[in-house]
């Protein structure tokens, strides 16, 4: 089993008391003096998300310690199964106080900045959360002697005419000013269980009889499985990526934002219509859908949507991407249907064969 599926394999976790490293359990490449996993303490922040409870996922596999920061320690209780008794605990950390921040970087070898926001609400903002919260995790690990892995967005970019995009990028700025040696990956669109991108349309499929292709739906995408993006940050814990170095990872395939509706429709056994929406008119639909609890779609949303979210012909000659970490990314196909039948009319039921008249 390889990639991000080895990760969910029926292997149990052992645990020595007192009998040292198990043969064969691994030192990791530091640079500095090598260190064992059950010795290494990692801070995850935003290790409760989607992408953070697949990485502590990963480095339970790997026998790391783990502290998980979030803003919320008490609704984290469901990381724990995920590795043994004492493994993984929770602590509290919000990226907008550096206070907190530093103190859930103390005495930790690794720090793993997974926080991001997709629009906008109240205090949380993209420069807040976005830029000061990862110049703040950088700077806690120069304080406490710590390696870094910074998780940004294939959409960064300084130049973007999305705020979302502009602050990504500012913020990889500010992690490698503060920490020259940090690891920045750059995921597309993640996939898995509990995404947001297939569940929201096969949703919106089910109620609706049409789905919008925002401008005409010819965006271009590289969907990744999110547990081949845990994988590749924890190659990074173990020292396995180059230091101050941009990974980009995306899956096998580049499918443009209508054949991914189309994938999503074939997928739940659902007929809809796919209704092109010119950027103007997707821009001032938006406008009302953003001020909704979750909204489906914000102005900024609109902006990111102009520009294609793939890897880069640079990130690939270089091999900094999955395949260059020796992770093979898992297609779409392979994942989604596991967790989108329940869209389906039927759900995981089917017509197998007519009764004779």
């Amino acid at each position: 089993m390889k990639g991000g599926l080895a990760l969910y394999s029926l292997q149990t976790i052992l645990y020595w008391p007192g009998r040292g490293i198990p043969a064969g359990k691994g030192k990791i490449e530091s640079g500095m003096t090598a260190r064992s996993p059950y010795d290494t303490l990692v801070t995850v922040y935003g290790g409760s998300g989607f992408l953070g409870r697949h990485v502590v996922r990963a480095l339970a596999k790997r026998n790391y310690r783990i502290r998980v920061a979030v803003r919320r320690p008490e609704l984290a209780g469901f990381l724990q199964p995920l590795g043994r008794v004492g493994q993984i605990h929770a602590v509290q950390a919000n990226v907008r106080h550096a206070a907190s921040v530093e103190t859930a970087a103390r005495d930790a070898q690794v720090l793993i900045n997974l926080v991001g926001i997709l629009f906008e609400r109240g205090r949380q903002r993209f420069d807040a959360v976005h830029t000061y919260g990862a110049e703040q995790v950088a700077l806690g690990a120069n304080a406490h002697g710590a390696r870094m892995v910074h998780v940004s967005a294939i959409g960064a970019d300084a130049n973007s005419s999305s705020a979302y995009g502009r602050s990504k990028a500012k913020a990889e700025q500010l992690v490698l000013a503060a920490q020259p040696s940090a690891a920045i990956m750059r995921p597309s669109i993640l996939f898995g269980p509990e995404d947001d991108f297939f569940n929201r349309f096969a949703a919106l499929a089910r109620i609706s009889p049409a789905l919008p292709l925002i401008g005409g739906g010819l965006t271009r995408f590289q969907p990744v499985f999110v547990g081949d993006v845990a994988s590749a940050i924890a190659d990074a814990v173990d020292g396995k990526v180059r230091s101050g170095t941009i990974y980009e990872l995306g899956g096998p395939d580049v499918l443009t934002f209508k054949e991914l509706m189309q994938f999503v429709l074939t997928t739940i056994e659902r007929k809809r219509l796919l209704l092109s929406l010119p950027f103007f008119m997707a821009r001032l639909q938006s406008t009302l859908l953003q001020y909704f609890p979750k909204p489906m779609l914000t102005p900024d949303q609109v902006e990111l949507l102009r520009n294609d979210n793939v890897v880069s012909p640079s990130a690939k000659a270089e091999l900094r991407t999955l395949q260059g970490l020796g992770i093979e990314p898992e297609p779409i196909e392979a994942i989604v249907p596991s967790y989108l039948w329940r869209f389906r009319k039927t759900g995981q039921f089917r017509k197998r064969w007519t009764i004779p008249r």
